[in-house]
């Protein structure tokens, strides 16, 4: 998390910085997209290559803004070193700034001080009729909660992962009247899983492995060991897995559920070809 003190002049104020948020292919806030052009055009923004920085803080009056710059490696810099709990002064270069668009993507627990709770800029020539940026209603089930639930489960793996029995997953000598998740050949579904919803989602990642998907569409990233984390996501559905492990699905037909996927006999092939064709980060 930045410190308050970091200031980004933007235009005839400041911005003090509370944090900032990489939007590359192959990492970006899951909540704007499954992929990397849909959440480019959630904001208004050009899919470029290399991605953006988004810089998140409030300004002299306290109103929220999110400033976009194309200094990735600067933000990569100050957010590893947050990371790392080390203090990283975050002040991007006027000619690297983008855009400023009124409102947060994402949800803040923070607010600098001295200045008014945060709020949606007052409408004027700065937001030129722009909509401030909102984050998801949690209350709610839709797209945006099923990326983030898949957030979860892949930065809280372990945890997840502690809650499955492989006992429970269905086998392949179980009477075919038992078998309530997906075939054999695909994976094997905890009983009482939604058999059409998953055998839908793991058709169509296998699908990507044939006809690549929009860039983002796939991701893989560093894990335990010599495994690699996962993500995939498609119209109504998100998964993460572990190449060496088990799949979890989502979907939009299943507010709230999580639906873990066994490895049984096609799911190692699968999660490998995929990892082949993810991006990864640099």
């Amino acid at each position: 998390m930045a410190g308050t003190d970091d200031a980004v002049a933007t235009g005839d104020d400041a911005l003090y910085v509370l944090t900032a948020v990489l939007l590359t292919p192959a990492k970006f806030p899951s909540v704007l997209g499954d992929d990397y052009p849909e959440a480019c055009a959630a904001l208004g923004l050009p899919p470029l290559a290399d991605g953006y920085g988004l810089v998140l803080g409030q300004d002299a009056q306290g109103a929220r803004w999110t400033v976009v710059v194309d200094d990735v490696s600067l933000v990569a810099v100050a957010i590893a070193s947050w990371d790392c709990g080390m203090e990283y002064e975050l002040s991007p270069d006027e000619n690297s700034m983008v855009a400023a668009l009124p409102g947060w993507p994402l949800a803040l627990a923070v607010a600098a001080p001295g200045v008014p709770a945060p709020h949606d800029p007052v409408p004027g020539p700065e937001t030129d009729g722009m909509t401030s940026l909102r984050p998801p209603d949690t209350e709610k089930w839709g797209p945006a909660q099923r990326r983030l639930g898949a957030d979860e489960i892949a930065l809280q793996w372990a945890s997840w992962r502690g809650q499955i029995d492989d006992d429970q997953f269905v086998t392949n000598a179980q009477d075919g009247k038992e078998r309530e998740g997906a075939d054999a050949d695909s994976g094997q579904v905890l009983s009482g899983s939604s058999r059409q919803g998953v055998q839908r989602v793991l058709a169509e990642a296998r699908a990507y492995v044939d006809a690549p998907p929009p860039l983002g569409r796939v991701r893989s990233a560093f894990a335990s060991g010599d495994a690699r984390t996962l993500r995939a996501d498609g119209p109504g559905w998100s998964m993460v897995a572990r190449t060496d492990d088990i799949a979890f699905i989502l979907l939009d037909d299943e507010p709230g559920e999580v639906l873990p996927v066994g490895r049984g006999a096609e799911l190692p092939s699968l999660l490998e070809a995929l990892d082949k064709m993810a991006v990864r980060p640099v």
